[in-house]
């Protein structure tokens, strides 16, 4: 499904995209959302290693699919009926995120979300931009290009892809 411009959120109001990893409520910003797809519709043609579980093909667009099932749990997933694909334009790619499952899209004011202590640019969490609350849900917000860029060391320490 494409994503087609939305109503104008209020003013001062941002909207995100909530969606389940491992029974966790994400968010990540609405306006990074390029179209939402199941994990079967995709047409993938390359399949890599455990979190980049490939590259796929989406209207023409050739991206990464990065499962984030795995990044996020330490054991093994499964594929089903309600596993989603949330194709993201970033600040410089388009890539694919696998989710156990989109729910809805969420609209939160600035005082309705909380920061995270350790995400403050400099600790292990800097991508994370805070705790949303919204008629009694709890969403972990997530900066989606800080994450992205994210490149794991085998030594475990984290760098900056660019």
């Amino acid at each position: 499904m494409y994503i087609t411009e939305s109503t104008p959120a209020a003013p001062g109001k941002m909207e995100f995209l909530s969606f389940q990893l491992g029974g966790l409520d994400y968010g990540v910003e609405f306006r990074k959302v390029k179209e939402l797809r199941t994990l079967k519709s995709l047409e993938r043609f390359a399949s890599d290693g455990a979190i980049i579980s490939g590259v796929a093909v989406s209207h023409g667009v050739i991206m990464p699919i990065v499962d984030m099932r795995v990044a996020f749990n330490a054991g093994a997933v499964s594929t089903g009926p309600l596993t989603d694909v949330i194709i993201l334009q970033l600040a410089d790619c388009v890539v694919g995120m696998v989710v156990d499952g989109v729910t809805d899209v969420v609209g939160m004011y600035a005082d309705q979300i909380t920061p995270i202590p350790g995400a403050d640019g400099e600790g292990e969490c800097d991508y994370l931009l805070g705790l949303g609350e919204c008629g009694g849900r709890r969403l972990i917000l997530v900066d989606i290009d800080k994450l992205m860029s994210i490149k794991r060391e085998s030594s475990g320490s984290r760098q900056r892809v660019a």
